[in-house]
């Protein structure tokens, strides 16, 4: 059974940094896409950031580019979003999503592309 686990949500002003982890209990964590999305009140659940197999593509959301950071380790099973200069905008609740692909240059973007999620980790941005 495929298990995401996300941890390092909480609240922060304005301009703060947070990392989000994800932990895998995936035995093929290293033929998974992954990414991260995240889901405000109201809205749609959109993409935030994805990562190829291997690490070496990455993919983000215009508004987060040059502030949040995707990464992996593979020998840990774990994910990693890296944010900083956090915005009010950015709150929401964040997924991690994993996708079993067989390119090792593939990222997901898409939610309906995404095969397993975790339960989530609420980010809050106080201004």
């Amino acid at each position: 059974q495929v298990q995401l686990v996300e941890s390092g949500g909480g609240l922060v002003q304005a301009g703060g940094s947070l990392r989000l982890s994800c932990a895998a209990s995936i035995r093929t964590f290293t033929i998974c896409a992954m990414g991260w999305f995240r889901q405000a009140p109201g809205k749609e659940r959109e993409f935030v950031a994805g990562i190829s197999r291997s690490g070496g593509n990455t993919d983000y959301k215009d508004s987060v580019k040059g502030r949040f950071t995707i990464s992996r380790d593979n020998a840990k099973n774990t994910v990693y979003l890296k944010m900083n200069s956090l915005k009010t905008e950015d709150t929401a609740v964040y997924y991690c999503a994993a996708d079993l692909v067989v390119s090792s240059t593939a990222v997901r973007t898409r939610p309906g592309e995404c095969d397993y999620w975790g339960q989530g980790t609420q980010v809050t941005v106080s201004s």
